[in-house]
């Protein structure tokens, strides 16, 4: 049995898609299958022990007559990206996959192939690296060799990212002379031409950047004064901002001191805001009419009515949603639209009497974007939920309930004062200021936009919630 030779391919370079590519056509040309190469990368050129010389450019036996090699554009998009990802066997799988694009043109649109959806995945890890690049490099002043102001920066990337960077930031920064540094390489900008350095540690980026830029006492002092506490979802902060590219952020030094004091910030915030609101009113009649003439926000101000609290005025439960939709600010009632039919629905099997409750919002106007006839719902900002909370503290001074519900996270937030993850505080009860207990679920309009599977284990939950309110009343 004859053996098939083994070529070993070298790449000049780990981001050098352009050089792969010729080579890989004019393989394909001579017939070479992607069992018998195996790409060698810089600094690993010994590749694989049986493998044979590095073949010539154009091999011997692809003639001058050999057919184009088809590559669609979606391939040499995803492909030029998933190039520069740090997989060391990212070029055999380009191989295969241009390979296997010569038999099966519209094999890019096989969103299932095993092939595709890996070079997609190696191309959206190397988008996101390019872009946390272009977020987090901060540049600190230096002193050039000749007495003008230099930038340098550190960074540290995940891929093979740095040079398909460089058109960015001499676009960006064209003005200004740089160094980029990194450990595979380094970038210098003097404002006419663009060169490369060799690899660089963190010790000499210290090195070059002696005192401190006199401009990151000022980006500290903007950064602290823009930190709104009141929008503050740690989470979501860090899934942008991973804690990895702190040590290189000059504001990153005051994120843990921000976030300590969110709560308390917030708090001022809303007691600031509600300093000019006066006395509340002194029973809901006189609440009903002075919500109604509430225009300390622009949800008041956008010509629909305010929908009051109802149910018992001395009622153990009180129920908050988030605020009136589109069936709500036409009956002028709370909760008779799709969530109200499933809120009631629910609240039935779990042997919940709500006509024996207080129904209301954390916002009383119906926030919404006019589309031709029909009012499409708009979630209210957090400042706007502030605003209102005071009518929401009022109308529950007045009633005094025992038990607080509160359907979603805007609810919650009417009654607590700060954001709350729902998912996190759902299901157990939490005391408040005024001795109520409070227990935190899901909207009933949240239900409705479920599908079917993850539907009936969200209804499940919110039943459950349900039923603790149902035994908390009846002492059970």
């Amino acid at each position: 049995m004859t053996m098939q030779t083994l070529w070993r391919v070298p790449v000049a370079a780990h981001d050098d898609f352009d050089g792969w590519r010729d080579t890989a056509r004019a393989l394909i040309q001579a017939g070479v299958m992607p069992d018998q190469v195996r790409w060698s990368l810089p600094g690993n050129q010994a590749g694989d022990l049986f493998a044979a010389a590095t073949p010539p450019a154009q091999p011997a036996d692809a003639g001058a007559d050999a057919a184009p090699v088809r590559a669609s554009r979606a391939f040499v998009e995803l492909a030029n990206r998933a190039a520069l990802h740090a997989d060391p066997a990212r070029f055999d799988l380009l191989y295969r996959l241009l390979w296997r694009l010569q038999a099966v043109p519209r094999l890019m649109d096989d969103r299932a192939d095993s092939d595709v959806r890996k070079v997609d995945a190696l191309a959206r890890t190397v988008r996101r690296d390019i872009h946390k690049m272009r977020a987090f490099v901060r540049f600190r002043e230096v002193a050039g060799d000749d007495g003008t102001p230099h930038y340098v920066a550190w960074f540290e990337p995940d891929h093979h990212i740095l040079r398909a960077n460089g058109g960015f930031f001499v676009r960006r920064f064209g003005t200004m002379r740089w160094s980029i540094l990194t450990p595979q390489g380094a970038l210098h900008w003097d404002g006419e031409a663009l060169r490369e350095g060799p690899p660089a540690t963190r010790a000499d980026a210290r090195a070059n950047i002696l005192g401190g830029d006199p401009a990151e006492a000022l980006w500290r002092t903007y950064y602290a004064a823009i930190f709104n506490p009141a929008r503050l979802k740690i989470d979501a902060m860090v899934k942008e901002m991973p804690r990895r590219y702190w040590k290189n952020l000059p504001e990153a030094e005051l994120i843990p001191d921000l976030i300590a004091s969110a709560q308390a910030r917030e708090a001022a915030m809303i007691a600031l805001g509600a300093e000019d609101m006066g006395r509340p009113p002194a029973s809901l009649d006189a609440l009903d009419v002075a919500v109604d003439a509430c225009r300390r926000c622009a949800i008041g101000c956008n010509g629909t009515r305010a929908v009051a609290g109802e149910g018992v005025a001395t009622a153990p439960l009180m129920i908050v949603g988030e605020q009136p939709g589109d069936h709500e600010e036409q009956a002028g009632q709370p909760f008779v639209g799709p969530a109200g039919q499933v809120l009631r629905q629910h609240a039935q099997r779990a042997g919940l009497d709500l006509g024996a409750a207080r129904l209301t919002n954390a916002v009383r106007h119906f926030k919404h974007l006019p589309r031709g006839k029909q009012r499409l719902h708009q979630n209210p900002t957090a400042r706007e939920i502030d605003t209102c909370r005071w009518w929401l503290d009022a109308e529950r001074l007045l009633v005094r309930p025992r038990l607080v519900l509160a359907l979603g996270a805007s609810a919650a937030r009417g009654i607590l004062g700060r954001t709350v993850s729902v998912q996190q505080e759902r299901s157990r009860w939490l005391p408040l200021e005024d001795g109520a207990q409070l227990l935190i679920t899901t909207h009933p309009s949240y239900l409705l936009r479920l599908g079917p599977e993850a539907g009936v284990a969200e209804e499940a939950r919110f039943a459950d919630d349900l039923a603790m309110v149902a035994r908390a009343l009846t002492g059970a």
